[in-house]
């Protein structure tokens, strides 16, 4: 007699999803390795493990549930021991009233069902879904349920921190897998009142997430000040750490970041992903001209490029992408950071110590004084950093460094605020990037924008040009927000002949803009606007870029505003 599993596949056969050769290729791959043929199917990539859960529900007559459409309380892990919901494959999502809704991997087996109905005394409810799915939520569920059972427990004893097996550590672990999986680059833990918050910073946007109780906080700040081997006993005062995190094999690089508050001590944490990230130029989402003029621009021998942004957009990303590009056994390359993000092979990254008075001007002397080839400056923040890394370039050095300017021609103005001539800007200078962070439309959830005119006249493009304009509908993919992953917008100052009269005659930077328009120059907006014509980004995202960017930065098509600008 057939089991479940066995109707399952058949059907599935029966159905066309699995052809008779791979039900043979899976029977064998399942004797070998002593699984069901159900687990052999998917490990073959021949079917998914949700295409399995759909064809189970259907013979079993039970409904089939997304657990990613849902949010779950990790509470409901304290009415079931972890040991119990393993062991049986179940998990109770909802409990409202006298039902509990159960997730099961399978509804017919009656004893888990009179097991769970014991341990909870309600009418259960089951609903068939995704092993895989729900493993992970058994996982995450009990790593952060069991902390609230810790209220009241010393953790001035840091060994009980230092194993996986502690609620404390597991807690932690869970916390910064999730926000990898996720592809956070932040992870906040905020004390407040009577409450903890925990939020993923995803695509640039704070994402709150469920939390343990407030009263398990001591605890998971000790655990990351252990994981960085900062003073325990030490809570009054700011404290910076890092740490290594192994996770579904990659390593990656954290950075704490502890502050006292009147509710407790702030922890945020900056994921650092590995070199293995860094792509290539074309992956950067320029322009192509701009691509071509960005290549050209850093094969040069010596001279001066800048990139310009605000904190997270993207100019770190783009600075270790043209070394990337740059890097050989044949060029010496160095740079001073703070901190250094990401660590790249064959390049002597030296980390600035502003305590001892190791800042950035002393260390790009030292650094000058090691034979380098290229030099990367993680940013100009004062006069006498800007007049060493402008002699470098002028003296056989390929300067690369950034700048906390609102465009590309702001940069101009800046360097001469740091009192450099003019002819030292135009003789070192070779161009400017500035940039920032837009969000992607999800693809799995994209619908065309129902009134693209009014919401760019929204900000004040009137003449709207033609394209296939979307939004995201939001989906579990996105976490219902609509949009996943980000991408870059740029514009590019050429330090051409005209622009370099401009700059010796002490133009300001409305005239240096202008005819750096007229040379090509496209705005950061201009480009924000081809690519939301692309369906690659949003106009809601347009709006957010306009209100961020200087109104003076306006597009070739307000030539209205551009004059009064």
């Amino acid at each position: 007699m057939l089991d479940v599993a066995q109707f399952v596949v058949h059907s599935m056969v029966d159905d066309g999803l699995v052809s008779p050769e791979d039900f043979e290729r899976a029977q064998e791959h399942a004797a070998r390795a002593g699984t069901d043929v159900e687990d052999a199917l998917i490990a073959l990539k021949v079917v998914t493990g949700r295409q399995v859960a759909i064809a189970r529900a259907r013979i079993c007559e039970y409904p089939y549930v997304d657990l990613d459409w849902f949010e779950v309380d990790f509470q409901n892990a304290l009415r079931v021991p972890k040991s119990v919901a393993e062991r049986l494959g179940a998990f109770p999502l909802f409990i409202l009233g006298d039902v509990a809704t159960i997730a099961m991997e399978d509804p017919l087996n009656l004893q888990a069902i009179d097991e769970i109905n014991q341990l909870l005394r309600r009418q259960i409810e089951p609903i068939i879904c995704e092993p895989a799915q729900l493993n992970s939520l058994i996982n995450r569920a009990y790593s952060l349920a069991r902390t609230t059972g810790l209220a009241g427990v010393d953790h001035d004893d840091d060994e009980e921190l230092t194993t996986g097996e502690e609620p404390i550590v597991a807690a932690v672990n869970q916390t910064i897998a999730t926000a990898i999986d996720a592809g956070a680059s932040d992870v906040h833990i905020n004390p407040d009142e009577h409450s903890l918050n925990i939020r993923y910073r995803i695509d640039g946007v704070l994402q709150s997430q469920q939390a343990p109780d407030l009263s398990v906080h001591p605890g998971l700040i000790q655990r990351l000040k252990v994981m960085s081997q900062l003073d325990l006993t030490q809570t009054r005062r700011p404290q910076d750490g890092k740490f290594r995190f192994n996770h579904a094999d990659q390593v990656i690089d954290v950075r704490l970041s502890l502050l006292p508050t009147v509710y407790g001590e702030n922890a945020v944490l900056r994921l650092l992903r590995p070199a293995a990230a860094i792509g290539s130029i074309h992956d950067l989402g320029m322009p192509n001209e701009m691509t071509a003029w960005f290549e050209k621009m850093i094969t040069k021998p010596h001279g001066m490029i800048l990139v310009t942004g605000p904190t997270g957009s993207g100019k770190t990303t783009t600075l270790y992408t043209a070394l990337a590009q740059i890097n050989s056994p044949s060029r010496n390359i160095m740079t001073i950071e703070d901190p250094v993000e990401i660590r790249l092979p064959m390049i002597r990254q030296v980390q600035a110590n502003h305590e001892i008075g190791f800042d950035f001007a002393r260390a790009l002397r030292s650094i000058l004084r090691q034979d380098p080839d290229v030099v990367l400056v993680g940013e100009i923040r004062d006069e006498e950093t800007a007049k060493i890394a402008v002699q470098a370039s002028l003296t056989g050095h390929l300067v690369f460094s950034t700048l906390h300017t609102n465009d590309a021609v702001g940069s101009v103005a800046r360097l001469l605020d740091f009192g450099l001539p003019p002819f030292a800007i135009n003789n070192a200078l070779l161009g400017v990037i500035a940039q920032r962070l837009v969000r992607c439309v999800c693809d799995k959830c994209v619908e065309s924008e129902e009134s693209p005119a009014e919401a760019m006249a929204a900000i004040g493009v009137h003449d709207v040009p033609r394209g296939s304009f979307v939004r995201g509908r939001g989906c579990p993919r996105c976490m219902n927000t609509g949009y996943h992953g980000r991408m870059g917008v740029f514009e590019m100052l050429r330090i051409t002949s005209g622009i370099k009269v401009r700059i010796e005659a002490g133009e300001n930077t409305t005239v240096i803009r202008e005819h750096a328009t007229s040379e090509g120059m496209r705005t950061m907006l201009d480009d924000g606007i081809a690519k939301a014509q692309l369906g690659l980004t949003s106009i809601a995202e347009l709006a957010k870029l306009n209100a961020a960017i200087d109104s003076a930065l306006v597009p070739a098509s307000r030539p209205e505003k551009k004059a009064a600008a």
